[in-house]
């Protein structure tokens, strides 16, 4: 395997000491090889996939000993550690293999029960792909712009669209973003996905119809950082195009938005900012929300504008942008840059390490689930190329193209889906900015470029670093731009250049691999692969015909394009898979032909330019002759430089933004609810109560929602007010703002059979009104028992009355349903109105006490939530598919009913299963990964100890409620303290996390820990535990709540 060429050398040298092959002591492989080659063996077969650093240096340390008897037995040694190695490595293969097939089968039994369940005969429309923009998300597709397939259908398209103002939100977490000076290479988090998101919201800036975008990354403001990372908002120069409007306003344009969250103070990478990913999506929303109200004033009629979507880019900005999409109802739009299965794959390839060990390191678990959870919540996932829909997403339990060909084919025939959905994927190339190239002239040999930004001169620096390289330094140059990572394979195009005598008179070959000042000081892989490449120039003697610059500035790579195109040159790209390959367009764009891989995106970058050879990585010959070829063949040169300079505008950003932004346009539209009154509430004062809670902000009034029925006077008002006719205002506009309330939460019927019925409150005497809440407790502590529940629930309201009487509201949030919430508080004494929401069902509903109701139990129904949540709900389809399961559970245990649907405990958006035996059922990812198999995208808890599963909407949970009041009612998050104990239903991890405070009562929730025994990553990769505003209580009593609170800052001491 490239990197281990050293290997070799040992090995020989073991052979060629002779009295170590013949002593009866020596290895039993050495002595009986017979015919067999020891060398070749390790070398071709034991090496492979190896590429061990410190078995290099080993080497090095042994062949440097002076006792020829020590090295040699050394260096026997390690060949016996390099086959414990292999052997290792065929152990993790064969492990592999078993979980490949398993989950083959799993995807063939899930896929045949889908079909199954959609009987209906489309056998004609089911064959193959169906041509159409079909959007699969299951709802009509009449009114949708059609696919877009010409350049003029696009123009066309833009021209009408010139006059929308629209908003799109952009999210790229990791690493360091800023829109001039990037520090591309920095570290493995600052590369090319960088480039790309922000040279995407800039170019989105200049198209008509979009007026604001906004890219939001982490600040950081750390000590081995540039200041420049910490300031909260850059924004982005907009490059002049023909197509921007120039009707500009106070907030137009594109922008950076840098949110705090994480450790303060500190640089860090990917991998570990998994815990602090609720506290991003809680300060994008309220960014996002800010905004939405600017924008609503500058261009939205005082109505606010909410973004048309929200665009994650790598894993865990998916994760963010999912649980955004959730709470604001607008759609999810993922591309994923690259992916953590397949990553998974490859290092399993590789045998050094267990899944275990990879997720130790990678967290590649966690990232998977995040994966996973935007497959369920996308509307769009945008690739570069077909080789990721086709290689890698497929790898994922929620993406299954034979699958997605068939739900196609039924929403194109208007035929029910049963609940099933799949999002659309579209193949977008990435886009290249190419106003300032102009490429040079390669009929006249020597001229100087005329490019007013890049003067062309024989004088420039990087010229002059790689022709002192050659000997005859006019011959066509070979240019490789890659790192020295053994995935490029830039020692096959070595010994291609070296074996092949023609190739080597008629060119020069230039290796642009990175930055070194000291090799050594290189991380070992790139170091040992570098030293191959040099070592192969020595062995083939290439001095003279070779260039390898230490050093080269970003600014420096359009001139290196324009010298190889100044020789008539040709760019390569031999790496054994290239996922895109944006260098193969940038030579293109400066004339360059292109030689490169088979596998992969350039593939689809060939077929549209035209512009040169396609070649198999592996083969060596391959590679020589289509380099040969080219550099021969003036006319082939020619024809493939002028193809490339005619279709490079495909791959320009404006053609990338048109393709973008009707693809959006095909989205369902989707917005907050409540802003969609309908019938008599189109003229009511506020289309929301937040806006009357915004509107008396400037009053200093803290005054918070409480929905019952009680009469507060305006003396229970802050102190901050001046006088009375402010208190009186004041009180108006929240009466207004309980009436929109009330409007929309009773809107609709009620669905026949719903469990949980509120009744039709429709009398304006059972408006709920509002008191004044300085914070907000939420009790979502998940108790062993229900009387252990109602003592805590008892004690935490106590505390608060004591200390803080009518300053504190409560929200009740547990996975037991209204009817069982109504017969605790009785049991305890407790008056719901006491209650300003209850959050049931784990999330799936959402009520509000009422101090009447025809329904018999004093609560209000948010139907808008509803509206919000039964997004992808798969409705009847999914509970036939759980009743399924929960049979087939039952019959292979073959001890009655393990499982059994609970109706009493159902209602239309939660589907509840009581458990009998929480060890005989599979683990909760199990159940998971079958319904999103079958493409049914819901959110699967395991809840009460493992006595009840509730399966809700996919973007519904308990801490998406919370987000939900936040947005709805403007409430402060970081006034917010959520009660938990020290673990939980498994949806507990959400609740821990974000601005929000929290407090953790010891000892609590502990038998909960059997439901998270077997799940995908630990619950500690996502905990944060240096989180300020989270505090553990030193026990469960009332003083240990006073003093977390007190810690906190709640309480006074």
């Amino acid at each position: 395997m490239a990197g281990n060429d050293w290997i070799n050398s040992y090995l020989e040298a073991i052979l060629d000491v002779d009295p170590g092959i013949n002593d009866a002591k020596s290895s039993l492989l050495l002595r009986e090889r017979g015919r067999f080659s020891p060398t070749r063996y390790f070398v071709e077969e034991v090496i492979t996939g190896f590429d061990e650093t410190d078995l290099h240096r080993s080497w090095l340390r042994a062949a440097a000993m002076r006792s020829t008897q020590e090295r040699n037995t050394r260096l026997e040694n390690m060949c016996w550690r390099i086959w414990n190695l292999a052997r290792r490595k065929k152990q993790l293969e064969g492990e592999e293999a078993q979980w490949k097939a398993k989950r083959h089968l799993e995807r063939e039994r899930g896929r045949k029960e889908a079909t199954a369940d959609m009987s209906e005969d489309l056998s004609e429309g089911e064959k193959g792909d169906v041509p159409g923009d079909l959007s699969a998300h299951g709802g009509s597709f009449r009114g949708r712009m059609p696919r877009i397939s010409s350049v003029d259908v696009m123009e066309n398209w833009a021209n009408q669209h010139r006059e929308k103002k629209l908003y799109i939100v952009l999210i790229s977490l990791h690493g360091l973003i800023r829109g001039e000076n990037m520090e591309l290479g920095r570290d493995s988090d600052t590369g090319g996905q960088v480039k790309y998101v922000v040279e995407l919201a800039r170019a989105l800036g200049t198209m008509p119809g979009v007026y604001r975008v906004d890219l939001l990354t982490r600040q950081v403001s750390a000590p081995d950082v540039d200041w420049s990372y910490g300031e909260p908002t850059e924004m982005l120069n907009l490059i002049s195009s023909e197509n921007s409007t120039g009707d500009l306003g106070e907030s137009s344009g594109a922008y950076i938005i840098r949110i705090p969250f994480g450790p303060k103070d500190k640089y860090i990478r990917k991998e570990l900012l998994w815990p602090y990913i609720p506290e991003f999506v809680d300060g994008a929303l309220g960014h996002i929300m800010q905004m939405s109200k600017v924008l609503g004033e500058q261009i939205g009629g005082g109505n606010p504008v909410w973004p048309v979507a929200i665009h994650g880019h790598y894993a865990d900005a998916g994760d963010s942008a999912a649980l955004l999409s959730g709470a604001l109802n607008v759609p999810l739009v993922f591309t994923g840059h690259s992916l953590g299965r397949d990553k998974l794959e490859q290092l399993m390839k590789q045998g050094r390490q267990s899944r275990e060990e990879i997720n130790a390191t990678y967290k590649i678990m966690r990232r998977i689930e995040a994966e996973e959870l935007t497959l369920d919540a996308s509307e769009i996932i945008i690739t570069s190329t077909k080789q990721e829909i086709e290689e890698q997403w497929r790898l994922y339990d929620g993406f299954d193209p034979v699958l997605e060909r068939k739900l196609r084919a039924r929403i194109k025939r208007g035929v029910s889906c049963h609940g099933r959905f799949m999002p659309r994927t579209v193949v977008i190339p990435p886009g290249m900015e190419f106003h300032h190239i102009t490429p040079h002239d390669g009929d006249s040999d020597g001229e100087e470029e005329k490019n007013k930004d890049h003067p062309a001169s024989p004088n420039q620096p990087i010229w002059s670093e790689i022709m002192r390289f050659f000997s005859n330094p006019r011959k066509p140059m070979i240019l490789a731009l890659a790192r020295p990572d053994p995935k490029k394979n830039i020692t096959a195009l070595v010994k291609a250049f070296g074996e092949c005598r023609p190739l080597r008179d008629l060119g020069n070959l230039t290796l642009i691999m990175g930055n070194r000042d000291d090799i050594d000081q290189m991380s070992g892989t790139n170091a040992s692969y570098l030293l191959s490449i040099i070592k192969l120039v020595d062995k083939y003697d290439l001095y003279g015909q070779v260039a390898y610059p230490k050093h080269h500035k970003q600014s420096d790579v359009p001139d290196i394009y324009r010298l190889a195109a100044k020789t008539k040159g040709v760019f390569i790209n031999p790496a054994f898979i290239e996922p895109f390959g944006l260098t193969l367009i940038e030579a293109a764009a400066y004339g360059l032909p292109i030689v490169a891989t088979k596998n992969g995106g350039p593939v689809d970058i060939h077929r549209v330019l035209d512009n040169g050879l396609l070649v198999d990585p592996h083969d060596q010959q391959s590679i020589a002759d289509a380099l040969l070829k080219l550099v021969s063949d003036k006319q082939l040169w020619a024809r493939c430089r002028q193809n490339g300079l005619r279709n490079i505008h495909l791959f320009s950003w404006p053609e990338h933004c048109k393709t973008y932004l009707a693809r959006i346009a095909c989205c369902k539209s989707r917005q907050p609810q409540w802003q969609n009154n309908e019938g008599g509430f189109q003229n009511s004062e506020s289309d929301s109560p937040g806006d009357s809670l915004r509107d008396i902000q400037d009053l200093s009034l803290n005054l918070k929602l409480s929905l019952d029925g009680e009469k507060i006077g305006s003396g229970n008002l802050d102190n901050s007010l001046d006088n009375e006719d402010n208190a009186v205002d004041g009180k108006n506009k929240l009466e207004n703002a309980v009436m929109t309330l009330s409007k929309g939460a009773i809107r609709g019927l009620w669905k026949d059979g719903d469990k949980e019925r509120g009744g039709d409150n429709t009398s304006g005497s059972k408006f709920p009104s509002l008191r004044r809440r300085k914070y907000i407790f939420v009790i979502a502590v998940d108790c062993d028992t229900t009387s252990d529940f109602l003592e805590i629930l008892k004690m935490v309201v106590d505390v608060a009355n004591v200390n803080s009487a009518g300053l504190i509201g409560f929200i009740l949030s547990t996975a037991m349903t209204i009817s069982e919430i109504n017969s605790l508080l009785n049991s305890g004494g407790l008056n719901p109105l006491d209650f300003d929401a209850f959050i049931c069902n784990s999330g799936s509903n959402l009520y509000y006490p009422s101090s009447s109701s025809d329904s018999g139990l004093p609560f209000v129904l948010d139907l808008d939530y509803h509206s919000q949540i039964e997004y992808r709900w798969g409705g009847d389809g999914l509970r036939k598919t759980l009743v399924r399961w929960a049979i087939s559970v039952n019959d292979k245990n073959g001890q009655g009913k393990i499982v059994d649907e609970d109706e009493p405990g159902s209602s239309s958006y939660c589907f509840a299963l009581k458990v009998k035996d929480l060890s005989l059922i599979p683990p909760v990812n199990e159940l998971r990964k079958l319904m999103r198999i079958q493409a049914l995208r819901c959110h699967v808890i395991y809840c009460q100890q493992g006595a009840k599963i509730n399966v809700i909407p996919v973007l519904a949970s308990r801490s998406q409620a919370l987000r939900y009041l936040n947005v709805r009612w403007g409430t402060e998050l970081s006034n917010i303290v959520v009660f938990t104990g020290e673990c939980g239903d498994t949806d507990y991890e959400g609740l821990l996390g974000g601005l929000h405070k929290t407090v953790v009562l010891k000892g609590v929730g502990s038998s909960s820990l059997k439901l998270h025994a077997n799940r995908n990553y630990p619950l500690e990769d996502v905990m944060p535990f240096d989180n300020p505003n989270l505090v553990q209580a030193g026990g469960c009593n009332a003083k240990d709540i006073k003093d977390s609170l007190e810690k906190l800052g709640i309480l006074k001491g």
